[in-house]
């Protein structure tokens, strides 16, 4: 067999495009050794030159994970150890698939097949269901929240925008965890109140939501991996054909695997060790969609042969952006024997680049001050001839953006919203697309060819693109901007492939690239949360937002979600290559009360900051749900009911609130609830009620310790509270 088998239209492969050696014929006389590992460090070398058995690299961020995996599997092919028909490479996004397929092009095997988990099930299952199954393939649903509301719909369950959202994270995540509606129940146990509900109302809405889907006929991307691993389990002559298919397996980000990915991953394998994985269980940061490092920290002890190799030369980041980085990895402390177990020992990350300017740490007076002022420092790196492009600024939470949006408008500063608007559904892009498409013959055509950089100018000159960027900005800016991306990229594509790179191979590269989502770089500075910044780096990178309650985040209540918490800066700080500036405001509006602190994380690394008592030995002080006490706290009879454990106070002895405080809290609460269209208790019961009124918590971190207080409730309603708190007590 050699050939792929699996062909699908939702999937093409496509031509092996430009940069294979039959392509690019340019003599070359080095060995074979020098022209694929000769620019490869020792570790580098050791990854891309060990062709069999198993491989496990743990990899540092910047450390050139992909440089090396890319260059062991163009090794491989080349010495003919690999055949690219039958290895697989697969990572995690679909964007990170489309670069590692970009690489091998231009390392002469662009016909290897590198993948995402779900791409390549998709291709298996399009391919045997007819076989296995029988008919047509149900259709791939898109969005699970239409579904979901339908299931608590016909279960008579009330829900909003957030709920949905929280019960299909929690959906998602029972099912990589390969679990069912009907073991969701006691194996859920402890994670809370997804979406405001109890787990035995969650196990029904699952439940229901996988009904809806058998009468709509449709399968979700859960379904794509349980499907195909349902089918390599029940059939044999389909587990063979795939095994005969794919003999070399290579997985990227392997910290990020779930429990049914690293089930699909072994049916692949079918008892074989010809493997390759790469990960850092520093970048773990993907915990509640199902991720685990636990497979990548097993390795050896699955498979002791395994050859093991550390990748901790950074070439990414300056020596004081990586001593930052390393020192915020190493003060971390015991959070007890569970979260010791799940936390990993860092790689200690070595610099390789030349010294660079010190961190900078700014505390500001508000959130409003605090975006006004990285404007300012945004505009001082622009004119001193940093791109744009090269500038970004990382937040925990998307609501965040919004100020940041705001202070560089203002300032007359281009941006882009990582998440936002898609690349390829801009109109002039996809305007630009159809006309170098209806240009590829013609072109062809022509005696004298033009370089191809020179063609796509001429081209999209008339949709407004100009050598010079526009001097206004708005629509007309980025118009400009999304035109001069792909001129750039152009541009880049003649430099990696070769001069013979055609438009039709531009045009080829566009189209792979729009089904991977896989944007070229736009000029304008990136705003993106921290988990979305994965994977990438610039030269300027801006950590905002900096303090309790949202680095770690208020509903981070563990030790081991705080530890979580900690590698998710670790990931926004080493996502810099020069300049890192990491703020924090005191107070959440201009003139409002000066209560927030900077993140314990900053403790011992920003100037005139020590080690937290945390750091210093007792480990980092997780907000834990407050004890429910036996007795009252005024009279000390026995507490009966769980209204009154959960105020602490019998219902003999008279409450600790002030009236106005009670009625402010429960006119708000209608309120609250009529938006909603839910009633009152399914927004707070009278008794949380209660207990809020009489602990008058004045931060979201004292909010979230009371007892009918969750994440859900937190996130929705917990700033609206705490200004109802505020506005009482100032009466």
């Amino acid at each position: 067999m050699n050939t792929d088998i699996f062909q699908s239209a939702a999937f093409p492969s496509g031509p092996a495009g430009p940069g294979t050696p039959e392509q690019h014929a340019a003599p070359d006389n080095r060995s074979l050794e020098e022209r694929i590992l000769g620019g490869l460090d020792a570790e580098q070398r050791e990854v891309a030159s060990t062709l069999q058995g198993p491989m496990c690299v743990l990899a540092g961020a910047g450390t050139g994970k992909t440089r090396a995996i890319t260059h062991r599997i163009a090794y491989g092919v080349h010495s003919g150890v690999y055949s690219p028909q039958r290895l697989l490479a697969v990572t995690f996004t679909a964007r990170a698939a489309a670069e590692m397929r970009s690489r091998l092009r231009d390392l002469g095997v662009g016909n290897v097949q590198a993948r995402t988990f779900h791409a390549a099930a998709l291709r298996q299952l399009q391919f045997f269901w007819p076989q296995a199954i029988g008919g047509a393939l149900p259709n791939l649903l898109d969005h699970k929240a239409q579904m979901i509301a339908e299931a608590a719909r016909r279960l008579r369950l009330s829900t909003d925008r957030a709920s949905i959202r929280d019960l299909a994270s929690e959906i998602e995540w029972a099912k990589v965890s390969m679990l069912t509606p009907a073991n969701y129940l006691e194996k859920a146990q402890g994670r809370g109140t997804p979406g405001g509900f109890d787990l035995t109302a969650v196990a029904r809405v699952f439940q229901s939501y996988e009904d809806v889907k058998t009468d709509r006929n449709v399968i979700d991307f859960e379904d794509v991996l349980l499907i195909t691993v349902g089918i390599l389990q029940e059939d044999p002559k389909v587990a063979a054909t795939v095994r005969e298919q794919y003999r070399h397996f290579v997985v990227d980000e392997y910290q990020d695997v779930s429990p049914l990915q690293q089930r699909l991953l072994e049916l692949w394998l079918g008892g074989r060790d010809e493997l390759c994985v790469v990960g850092d269980a520093s970048q773990t940061i993907y915990s509640f969609t199902g991720a685990s490092p636990k497979h990548l920290l097993g390795f050896k002890a699955q498979y002791p042969e395994a050859n093991v190799v550390k990748l901790i030369r950074d070439y990414r980041s300056t020596p004081q952006v990586v001593k930052l980085a390393n020192e915020l990895l190493a003060g971390r402390r015991s959070g007890g024997p569970a979260a010791d177990a799940a936390w990993a020992a860092p790689l200690q990350l070595v610099a390789q680049r030349r010294a660079g300017p010190a961190p900078q740490f700014t505390e500001c007076s508000d959130d409003e001050a605090e975006a006004a002022t990285v404007a300012v420092k945004v505009r001082e790196l622009l004119d001193a001839g940093t791109p744009a492009s090269q500038i970004a600024v990382l937040f925990r939470t998307n609501g965040q953006s919004e100020a940041y949006e705001q202070a560089l408008a203002s300032a007359g500063i281009g941006y882009q919203l990582r998440g936002g608007e898609r690349f390829f559904a801009r109109k002039e892009v996809r305007d630009a697309i159809l006309q170098l498409r209806a240009a590829t013959r013609a072109v062809a055509e022509s005696d004298t060819p033009e370089p191809l950089g020179q063609v796509v100018r001429d081209i999209v000159a008339s949709l407004g693109y100009t050598e010079a960027a526009p001097h206004n900005g708005g629509a007309l800016r980025e118009r400009w901007e999304s035109l001069a991306a792909l001129v750039a990229l152009a541009d880049e594509l003649v430099v990696s492939r070769g001069a013979q790179f055609t438009l039709a191979d531009f045009v080829n590269e566009l189209q792979e690239r729009s089904l991977a989502q896989h944007a070229p770089t736009v000029q304008g500075v990136t705003l993106a949360s921290l988990h979305a910044a994965k994977g990438l780096e610039w030269d300027a990178v801006f950590l905002v937002g900096l303090s309790e309650g949202l680095m770690p985040i208020s509903f981070a209540d563990t030790p081991a979600s705080v530890d979580e918490e900690r590698r998710l800066l670790y990931v926004g700080i080493t996502r810099a290559r020069e300049h890192l500036f990491l703020s924090w405001s005191t107070a959440r509006t201009p003139g409002g009360r000066a209560n927030r602190k900077p993140s314990r994380f900053l403790d011992g690394l920003r100037p005139d900051s020590v080690a937290s008592s945390s750091a210093r030995g007792k480990g980092p002080a997780p907000r834990r749900k407050a004890a429910v006490p036996a007795t009252c706290r005024v009279c000390g009879t026995m507490l009966s009911s769980g209204a009154e454990r959960k105020v602490g106070r019998c219902g003999q002895c008279p409450p600790g609130y002030e009236e106005q405080t009670f009625d402010a809290l429960r006119q708000w609460r209608k309120e609250a609830a009529l938006d909603a269209d839910v009633p009152a208790f399914v927004v707070f019961t009278d008794a949380t009620l209660t207990a809020i009124a009489e602990a008058r918590p004045k931060s979201l971190e004292e909010l979230a310790i009371l007892p009918g207080v969750g994440p859900s409730k937190l996130e929705k309603y917990g700033e609206a509270v705490l200004v109802v708190l505020a506005e009482s007590a100032a009466l």
